[in-house]
């Protein structure tokens, strides 16, 4: 019993990560200059991790390449195929495509970490997909060829990332491996962003405002909280409340933005929320 009761004292605390991811979008594009979203994702990333590493200790040997493989999994290539995916498709079509994941993470647990494949954490992970698609995918929604392309790298990136991180545990404090990760992230974007983006204008209050916001509680503290998860929850578990995201963004779009929800949105929230619930299940403790 005890057991179970940290289990899901530990499930809830991760869920607050994607549950802030879920706020994202309305930041962005309330509170961010439009058409500079690498320089976004750098600045998301790179401020938050040498904040963290000021009092941390830097990576050693094995350590420095693992946590470039892994910024760029979980950062750099994963939030620059995100937002590619969301520019170039709908925006239900790119939530949709990336609600695959926790089924490629259930692959790849079982590929690196000798994790039985669970029948019933798949029929969640597609329920899941079917409960977003509801949610957010609008009638005579189009598609592209690239957009979909990039919206599944993108998933195929944090699934590996999800596993890799898990694999992955340096002797030191999960503050100190995220901020390795963030820094990391966020050092590989740099480049990118100055290459392929013209220099971002001044800052306004507002957008200092949404870049403190989404580094420091959406990067810093949700990326804290997921990579403490993925230590005590099977990973599979873990990126099923991933799709607590786009339960979020479509709440606050209806509560913020004054967005309706029609009957099939409803249906998609019990089909996630239930989905989520099967899931841990699925991974729960005997």
């Amino acid at each position: 019993m005890k057991k179970n009761t940290t289990y899901a004292a530990d499930v809830l605390v991760t869920a607050l990560a994607p549950a802030i991811w879920g706020t994202t979008y309305f930041v962005t594009t309330e509170f961010l200059p439009q058409g500079y979203p690498l320089h976004i994702a750098m600045l998301r990333a790179l401020p938050a991790g040498l904040l963290m590493l000021l009092v941390r200790k830097l990576p050693q040997g094995v350590w420095w390449p693992r946590s470039f493989i892994l910024g760029a999994l979980n950062f750099s290539f994963f939030w620059a195929m995100l937002f590619v995916s969301a520019y170039r498709l709908p925006g239900g079509v790119a939530a949709t495509v990336g609600a695959v994941q926790p089924l490629i993470v259930i692959g790849l647990s079982r590929l690196f970490l000798a994790v039985p494949v669970r029948p019933l954490a798949i029929v969640a992970g597609l329920l899941g997909i079917a409960g977003v698609a509801l949610l957010v995918l609008t009638p005579g929604a189009g598609l592209d060829g690239i957009g979909v392309a990039a919206g599944l790298a993108g998933a195929v990136s944090m699934a590996f990332g999800t596993v890799l991180t898990r694999k992955w545990r340096p002797p030191v404090s999960n503050l100190t491996f995220t901020a390795w990760q963030l820094t990391a992230g966020g050092i590989l974007l740099l480049p990118v962003a100055y290459a392929l983006e013209p220099a971002l204008p001044s800052p306004t209050a507002a957008n200092i405002f949404g870049m403190a916001y989404l580094g420091l509680i959406g990067a810093a503290l949700t990326y804290l909280l997921w990579f403490r998860g993925l230590a005590r929850i099977e990973p599979s578990a873990v990126a099923s409340l991933g799709f607590l995201s786009p339960v979020v963004a479509t709440l606050l779009g209806w509560l913020a933005l004054g967005q309706s929800l029609a009957p099939a949105q409803i249906a998609g929230f019990v089909a996630v929320l239930f989905s989520i619930w099967l899931s841990q299940r699925s991974q729960l403790p005997r």
